[in-house]
């Protein structure tokens, strides 16, 4: 498979986004394609930042680091790490969960999150190996396209 490297996405092309579409629906069965318009509006976000890991082989992996400032600090959170069915377990996520962790830092990011769910046994120890530690919180979704603001209640 050759050097992973870990880059940076700063345009968008087709390749880029067949490729993208690829991994996502590795991740989620629901995703929708991406198109070059998706994946611009994602590369050109202040917020975002989608890291690509390639090989001689091409783009094998992904990880999108989202950084925010709200009033208590600058915070990061880690999205959609996915790595090719025939790219894993060589390492390639950690390597793009590391460079995420230090884009983070050099943001100036007090904290970085992440959520996987625990049937992901090996993306939870890839995890922990990476410094993550698990916390006592709950993860809450609201489905904004099924929600009907009419049922919500105030209490």
């Amino acid at each position: 498979m050759g050097e992973t490297r870990i880059t940076t996405a700063l345009h968008a092309t087709t390749d880029l986004a067949q490729a993208v579409t690829t991994l996502v629906q590795q991740l989620s069965t629901t995703a929708a394609p991406i198109t070059v318009e998706s994946l611009a509006k994602l590369i050109e976000s202040e917020s975002a930042t989608l890291l690509i890991a390639s090989t001689d082989e091409g783009v094998v992996g992904m990880l999108t680091l989202i950084t925010y400032t709200i009033p208590t600090g600058v915070r990061a959170r880690i999205e959609d790490v996915v790595v090719n069915e025939s790219a894993r377990g060589k390492g390639i996520a950690f390597e793009l969960t590391h460079t995420a962790v230090e884009l983070a830092r050099q943001a100036g990011a007090r904290t970085i999150d992440l959520t996987s769910r625990p049937s992901r046994e090996s993306a939870n120890r890839l995890y922990q190996r990476a410094g993550f530690t698990p916390r006592d919180s709950l993860t809450y979704r609201q489905t904004l396209a099924t929600t009907d603001p009419a049922t919500l209640t105030r209490t």
